[in-house]
């Protein structure tokens, strides 16, 4: 091993925030945790939220005035966001929607490719009601993701 790269900074350039519109309180300590370390290190943060389409009934999905109503919740959630983000003094925010089948999924085959950070942060509350798959959505990013993961309870 070589001991001039052990005494290198590892810094992370571009942060991507998962917010869920659903889960206040994950949601809040990831955001902390993620502005504290865009504004201490300078750096991009990208703050996402996705819209599952299996929280729209298949009523509301024949309705594009119901889905147009969730579309602008969620950014109006991202929005509130980067406006705090940039009240806190980030200067680089970037807001990101998706819209998609399994959060995850959505995140790790295009939020992640599109965005291209090098962190993620993720909320260890964060549960979609309608996922696939049981549990916290956070702990499974941790697992399945290309880039470093943060999960902050």
């Amino acid at each position: 091993m070589e001991s001039s790269k052990m005494n290198d900074p590892l810094i992370y350039r571009r942060v991507l925030l998962t917010v869920d519109e659903d889960d206040n309180t994950s949601s809040e300590r990831a955001f902390r945790y993620a502005t504290t370390l865009a504004h201490d290190y300078d750096v991009t943060l990208g703050i996402v939220s996705v819209m599952e389409s299996e929280d729209i009934n298949i009523f509301d999905s024949l309705t594009p005035s119901k889905i147009d109503a969730k579309r602008k919740h969620v950014e109006n959630v991202v929005q509130s966001y980067v406006q705090l983000a940039e009240k806190a003094g980030i200067k680089k925010v970037e807001p990101l929607v998706y819209e998609g089948g399994d959060v995850d999924d959505v995140i790790l085959e295009q939020v992640i490719p599109d965005f291209n950070p090098d962190l993620l942060v993720t909320g260890a509350d964060t549960e979609f009601a309608h996922s696939k798959i049981a549990g916290a959505i956070g702990p499974r990013l941790a697992r399945k993701a290309p880039i470093s993961v943060i999960v902050v309870r």
